[in-house]
């Protein structure tokens, strides 16, 4: 018998792997894989979570299920407040609520929770255990996973942070059930992210299902693939001082019009714009056939994403300045060259990103 077996007979759960030294769980209803999970600790635990009601509600009946639990803190949450103040107050929060050293803290809440709540526990006491319950797609699909955590600063996004493992990550795919259409589109762009770097057979599944109803979607299946894509290369690569960088495709571009945008731009939206100009610089580089952008852009049009912008682009190039990929002054993306194959830290002359970012704002090439 496999470990993945093993695990799924012991939680009762998919555990879809243990390649970065935690359990990641994806079902329907996670509460019982937790409770499991939690019974076998003998530490204190705290629940924090987005102030949303329908996550404060998971929140709050996860810390019935178990004794030990310290209580619930909740956080107005968003992109706007992924900040260092918010910080700060999770960090007061902790202390006022008697959270010590063996404190182990259980953020609930989409990609912003994931975030904010891991970056909080990493620098607590300097330093208490953490796991995620992840409730939207984003955080399911990519941000919970991978030890990146950390909060926006006024010039820019996720520059300040640290790299801190999480325990474990549990993915309660049945809140997917209680998102607007909206966040479950953004969400894909995410998937699709994925599907673009591991190639055809996740590409093609997605975009066999982009015509049908979310609620016809596999979603258990395709969360497991987008969180094998990115596991696969995390396991190789974990500070990201390499081919982890393949996981921004698209990402400098979105984050630049997410600041820029003041971030009305929400970053699955940003992501899905981003994967449009990625593929533009890919094509202007001569890195990337007008077939396969043109299949993406497809896929992107069908699952209803943004793909125009009209924030102005020179002050998303300004914006685009302070991100993290940056060597020697210069920007580096991420690019496709083909549907399955990848290439991160591409320099391109700054005239052409500005002639993309010029092109963003026009309505999308011809899709037949």
């Amino acid at each position: 018998m496999d470990a993945q077996e093993e695990d799924r007979n012991v939680a009762g759960e998919r555990v879809v792997n243990r390649d970065l030294g935690y359990p990641i769980v994806v079902d329907d209803d996670v509460r019982p894989a937790i409770a499991d999970w939690l019974r076998a600790r003998s530490t204190p635990w705290v629940v924090v979570c987005d102030a949303h009601p329908e996550v404060l509600r998971l929140a709050r009946s996860i810390a019935r299920s178990v004794p030990g639990s310290l209580g619930v803190l909740s956080f107005a949450l968003g992109e706007q407040r992924k900040r260092l103040s918010t910080l700060e107050g999770v960090l007061d929060a902790l202390v006022g609520i008697g959270a010590d050293r063996q404190t182990l803290v259980l953020g609930v809440g989409g990609g912003v929770a994931s975030d904010l709540f891991g970056c909080a526990a990493a620098l607590y006491m300097r330093g208490v255990e953490y796991a995620h319950v992840a409730t939207t797609l984003v955080a399911m699909a990519d941000a919970s996973i991978g030890g990146k955590t950390g909060v926006d600063l006024p010039s820019g996004k996720n520059l300040a942070g640290v790299f801190r493992d999480p325990s474990a990550v549990f993915a309660h795919v049945d809140a997917l059930q209680t998102l607007p259409y909206r966040h479950l589109r953004e969400g894909l762009a995410e998937v699709l992210k994925a599907a673009i770097i591991e190639g055809n057979d996740l590409f093609e599944a997605i975009e066999t299902l982009s015509p049908h109803p979310f609620w016809r979607w596999p979603w258990l299946d395709l969360i497991g693939e987008a969180i094998k894509v990115k596991t696969m290369i995390v396991a190789d690569d974990k500070h990201e001082a390499g081919m982890r960088e393949l996981l921004n495709l698209g990402h400098t571009f979105a984050h630049g019009l997410e600041k820029a945008s003041e971030y009305r731009i929400a970053h699955g939206a940003g992501v899905a714009l981003g994967l449009r100009a990625a593929g533009l610089l890919a094509l202007r580089t001569g890195r990337f056939s007008e077939e396969e952008h043109l299949r993406v852009l497809a896929t992107l049009a069908l699952l209803g994403m943004p793909l125009q912008t009209s924030v102005p682009p020179a002050r998303v190039f300004e914006a685009m300045q302070s991100d993290k990929k940056k060597r020697g002054g210069k920007l580096r993306f991420v690019v496709p060259r083909a549907i399955g194959d990848v290439e991160w830290g591409v320099e391109a002359p700054d005239r052409t990103v500005r002639d993309v970012l010029a092109l963003m704002t026009t309505a999308p090439e011809a899709l037949g």
